[in-house]
Parts: structure tokens; C-alpha cells; sequence
């Protein structure tokens, strides 16, 4: 039990590592656009640079609520559910998606970096939820000869 709180821990770090790490990218990729002063299909470079820095923020700012969704899962020690469970979910596809686009992109350290990211989210989602469903399963009655809510006598079985 401590070590899913552990891992789940360990996700929202990450996240925020690379939500930072991010963000940061993206005004770099920004300045370095407006520093250019070249326009691509009649863009404006700052258009470009602004653009860069608003999809670095929001990039950032869904990575933060990311983290911010594990750390709550660790430290109440239960599992996401509704669209807190999606939003984690989409994070793990994006992040495989990215993980394979980087091989190509930027190299091996980025994708092996992608891949611990993905590994963290998916091991979290899947511990607590073999978890929960182990717990709802012990908590339920056994259908096997349990009597009827009512109280009643067991009917007996026919003969044939």
C-alpha cells in the first residue's frame, strides 16, 4: 500500500519537473522565433512567439493538473475516478505519443525520459485499481448461499 502512494508520489514530481521544464522550453523557442524576424505563410513573428509561449503555458498548466490529480491520489490513498481518471489516462497516451515522435526528434535520453513518465502514470493507474477492485470484491456478500435480504427461509432447489 505504501509503495503505490509512493509511485503516485513520484508521478506528481515528475510532472511538475516537466511541466516547468515545459513551460521554460517554450519561451525559449519563443524568444528565439522573435528574435529571428522571419514570418512563415505571412505570420508575424510575434504572433509566432506569443503563440509559443500560450501553448508552452497551456501545455504546462495541463501537466500541473496532472500532478496536482496524483499528489491528491497519494495522499488520500484513492484512486482518481470520472474525468480525473481520463485526464490521467489522456496524459499516458500523450506521453507514449511523444515518446515515440522523440526517438526520431531528439534522441534516446528523451524518450527513455517519456518512457519512465509513462511507466510512473500507467503503474499508479493500474495499482489502484487492481487495488479498489480487490477491495470491492471482499466487501460484497458471496451469491453462493447467502440468505435473501428479506431474512427468509433458502428456497430448496427442484427436483427433477
Amino acid at each position: 500500500m505504501g509503495l503505490r502512494r509512493s509511485v503516485a508520489a513520484a508521478a506528481a514530481l515528475v510532472l511538475v519537473v516537466e511541466a516547468v521544464g515545459l513551460v521554460l522550453l517554450h519561451i525559449f523557442l519563443g524568444m528565439v522565433v522573435d528574435e529571428q524576424q522571419m514570418s512563415m505563410a505571412g505570420l508575424e513573428p510575434r504572433s509566432m512567439s506569443l503563440s509559443a509561449v500560450i501553448a508552452g503555458a497551456l501545455v504546462g498548466c495541463y501537466l500541473l493538473l496532472c500532478a496536482v490529480v496524483f499528489a491528491s491520489t497519494a495522499i488520500r490513498d484513492r484512486a482518481p475516478v470520472g474525468i480525473l481518471r481520463i485526464l490521467l489516462i489522456s496524459a499516458a497516451v500523450v506521453h507514449g505519443l511523444l515518446g515515440a515522435v522523440s526517438v526520431g526528434l531528439v534522441g534516446w535520453l528523451a524518450f527513455v525520459f517519456m518512457m519512465v513518465v509513462l511507466g510512473l502514470i500507467v503503474w499508479s493507474l493500474l495499482s489502484y485499481s487492481v487495488e479498489e477492485r480487490a477491495a470491492e470484491g471482499t466487501s460484497q456478500p458471496s451469491t453462493d448461499n447467502s440468505p435473501p435480504p428479506s431474512g427468509g427461509p433458502h428456497p430448496e432447489p427442484s427436483a427433477p
